[in-house]
């Protein structure tokens, strides 16, 4: 990023002493909560691994050799990437997932509960039954992942019995991924009961690309695939022509543009918007998809412009791939706060066109914050905080 001056990266400023703390009374739902609300923001379920991922590699690794990463870094990872980002934006977060009885599992559990108050409370333990691991390899401004795990056994019971069976407690919004050709029952009762769900997709193995494996759209109010998938399911070679006819099917299609930003349309009033991205020098690209899309729905929730919602949820992926990690990489308010500041206090040049588009955050954050970025990444496993 370049002009009269430059904002910093997060990594140029030491890991604090404890957590980061939110500046109190910071809700970006205030303004629209209301009496009767559900308690839960958003609800979401998933695998979790522990991710253990290396960087500062110049290249892919070459079979026979040994390679030395300049760069170490393990946190929760799978659904637990999205999940802590929406919690550290302020939402009331409930993940429902499989935990290890292992190391592995404890370490996950108490990084997401403890440390970023996530609800776990429809979460379980499966004893004997071993935590999924990725580990991620980040150079050249991707990753290359090699995943282990087994699928944990069903569970003794769906949810609770104050709840109907496979249907999830009442919610303002769920997040969803949506595996082609699968249909995921708790999202027809979930939208039922009034949660607005938002779903990206992965990548189709099988290469049919069919746009009938997406018949969960239909539960849907957004759904937010990158480039290469929003053209492979429509059928078209351009991206802003794949959102607006995903946008046929839903009311918010979203699609994102690597280097290029996001696009967005919204089928209801036929209004778009594209928004560029902020050029940072990434460190670790995983989750930051994850990141954009808890960006989003926060903004969606709070009843933002849909520019803003796509602005915000660029700027929080932008801050995310600065740092290890998919999950403890998330930014909080603190660093969003952070990066406002360095912005406004640029002269003219590209910093100014920053300073247009997210004059909003003005109004989002609150009078006093913390004036410096904190790195939220645990090096490894096991470290504790010194008395």
């Amino acid at each position: 990023m370049r002009g009269a001056c430059t904002v910093s990266s997060r990594r140029d400023v030491h890991p604090p002493a404890g957590p980061a703390e939110v500046p109190p009374g910071l809700d970006p739902l205030a303004q629209v909560r209301a009496d009767g609300d559900p308690r839960t923001d958003v609800y979401l379920t998933g695998t979790v691994f522990l991710d253990i991922i290396f960087t500062g590699l110049d290249s892919a690794p070459v079979r026979g050799t040994e390679s030395w990463a300049r760069g170490m870094g393990s946190s929760p990872g799978g659904v637990a990437n999205m999940a802590t980002a929406l919690a550290r934006l302020g939402l009331r977060t409930s993940l429902a997932a499989a935990f290890g009885d292992d190391k592995y599992g404890e370490y996950c559990w108490e990084a997401l509960e403890q440390g970023e108050g996530i609800d776990l409370s429809l979460s379980r333990t499966v004893p004997g039954w071993h935590s999924p691991v990725t580990v991620s390899m980040a150079y050249e401004g991707e990753r290359t992942m090699v995943s282990h795990g087994h699928q944990a056994p069903p569970p003794d019971f769906t949810f609770d019995g104050r709840h109907a069976p496979g249907c999830p407690p009442p919610s303002r919004a769920c997040v969803a991924s949506l595996v082609p050709g699968r249909r995921e029952s708790w999202l027809e009762c979930a939208a039922g009961r009034g949660s607005r769900i938002f779903a990206d997709v992965g990548w189709d193995d099988s290469g049919r690309w069919d746009p009938a494996d997406l018949a969960d759209l239909e539960h849907c109010e957004a759904f937010l695939p990158n480039a290469e998938e929003a053209m492979r399911y429509t059928r078209t070679t351009c991206p802003r022509a794949a959102a607006r006819k995903l946008a046929d099917r839903v009311p918010l299609a979203v699609v994102t543009l690597g280097s290029q930003g996001a696009y967005a349309v919204d089928g209801r009033t036929g209004e778009t918007a594209e928004v560029p991205a902020i050029a940072v020098e990434a460190l670790d690209p995983t989750g930051a998809g994850d990141v954009f899309v808890a960006g989003f729905v926060t903004g969606t929730l709070a009843d933002w412009p849909l520019a803003d919602r796509l602005a915000f949820a660029g700027l929080s992926a932008a801050l995310s791939v600065q740092e290890f990690g998919g999950s403890l990489s998330a930014p909080g308010w603190a660093e969003i706060a952070a990066w406002w500041q360095q912005v406004r206090l640029c002269e003219a040049g590209a910093p100014g066109a920053l300073r247009r588009q997210y004059a909003f955050l003005d109004e989002v954050l609150p009078a006093a914050y913390r004036p410096a970025p904190l790195a939220r990444a645990v090096p490894t496993i096991g470290f504790r905080r010194p008395a």
